[in-house]
């Protein structure tokens, strides 16, 4: 299945194409979720298309200008803020006059289209998007940036731009998909478009840490009493729990129940890592708020290094979750994460960093859970999904 191998491969940003900006690899959805809802509508019956900007582009500036700068309007064709390629031109698309205006809180550039005529529009983007679709760009318009009012529509080139002009409450702007393989997360919008297998969304979508900020429901084991039948890995009354221990060696034995092989144990400050295995926790420990540090594994000499894992018990949980959070964000904004870097795992004082999946899994047995910052995550029903001691963080037992 197309959507099958889409999640297979590696994570990559798309160059960029007609109206659609630089595609990240897309969230996956949970199971059994099936191709983006897909009818027609009329302007009316979408709040998307309630926007009432003027028909014109200074128009459309004072609309984007609710929600985010957009100075230095240039309708020249030449103006070297719009991409040498990639952009459709006035006479395409319905569009009646294009221009480019700067997002100086973004510091990125706002091309916008004015269209009389926003189904045509839209039609054309589907067709687009199919075409692409069927010369195997299976990631079009998954992390568009596409965003359409009812007059006028705009690319924005940095993300950061396009989730200021649909997340604010109230907001009539919104992000405009035609890959029917597109995912939309609980607590975000998902609405019909004007023409059948598009949807419009206020989901920013984004591998590099910059999209829409979480929404999804979050488990709070402190205050949560869930109503109705229990679900897999989840009771309906408050949270399983996170596991503890007392001492670096009790956290060995605990973790020694999933699967992680501490025979060779060394405790140490100081940082250890190789080529195949690197840690979360980079420089003093004391400063993430750990209290005791071990390492697990055949350390380099002879042979090269291998199996590392490493023990931590944690003094102050939200300092360590606050660093571990800038480092996941930096890894995302250059790309995926290499398979050689450790994920986070963390009890009530005590925490795991693992580069190996087949003993996350076993950890997550044991009650660990991992530590995700990636904006917009969420998590298929039967998964763990709980508060984080970080704003923008949730800890979850559930691996894309």
């Amino acid at each position: 299945m197309r959507l099958q191998r889409m999640l297979a491969a590696t994570a990559a940003l798309a160059s960029l194409t007609v109206l659609a900006t630089a595609c990240d690899d897309p969230a996956k959805p949970p199971p059994g979720a099936g191709p983006a809802a897909s009818a027609s509508a009329s302007a009316q019956a979408s709040p998307a298309a309630a926007g009432s900007a003027p028909a014109t582009l200074a128009g459309a500036q004072a609309h984007v200008r609710k929600y985010t700068s957009c100075e230095n309007l240039s309708t020249d064709p030449n103006d070297r803020r719009v991409p040498l390629s990639g952009f459709i031109g006035v006479g395409d698309w319905s569009i009646t006059e294009r221009g480019v205006c700067t997002d100086k809180k973004a510091r990125g550039e706002i091309v916008l289209f004015l269209t009389p005529d926003m189904k045509a529009f839209q039609q054309a983007a589907k067709d687009n998007a199919a075409k692409l679709l069927a010369e195997g760009r299976e990631e079009h318009d998954l992390a568009s940036r596409t965003v359409v009012g009812k007059t006028f529509a705009l690319t924005a080139l940095k993300t950061a731009t396009a989730v200021s002009l649909v997340d604010p409450a109230g907001s009539d702007l919104r992000i405009l998909s035609c890959n029917p393989d597109v995912y939309v997360p609980e607590g975000f919008k998902k609405e019909k478009a004007l023409v059948e297998g598009c949807v419009l969304t206020d989901y920013v979508n984004s591998a590099d840490g910059q999209g829409s900020p979480f929404r999804g429901p979050v488990r709070d084991p402190a205050t949560e009493r869930t109503a109705g039948a229990e679900k897999p890995g989840q009771p309906a009354t408050g949270s399983l729990g996170l596991p503890s221990a007392g001492s670096i060696e009790e956290l060995r034995k605990l973790v020694g129940q999933g699967g992680v092989d501490c025979t060779r144990m060394t405790v140490t400050d100081e940082h250890v890592e190789s080529i195949d295995y690197q840690p979360v926790v980079d420089g003093d420990p004391r400063s993430w708020g750990i209290g005791k540090r071990a390492v697990c594994g055949q350390l380099g000499g002879e042979r090269r290094a291998h199996d590392l894992n490493w023990l931590n018990t944690v003094s102050d949980m939200k300092t360590l979750q606050a660093k571990a959070k800038t480092a996941q964000l930096a890894d995302l904004r250059a790309g995926r994460p290499r398979a050689t870097k450790s994920k986070l795992l963390v009890g009530t004082d005590i925490a795991v960093e693992t580069n190996n999946e087949s003993l996350r899994h076993g950890l997550y047995q044991l009650q660990f859970l991992s530590l995700n910052c990636e904006a917009g995550f969420t998590a298929p029903a039967g998964y763990r999904l709980e508060k984080a001691q970080v704003e923008g963080c949730v800890l979850t037992n559930y691996e894309r």
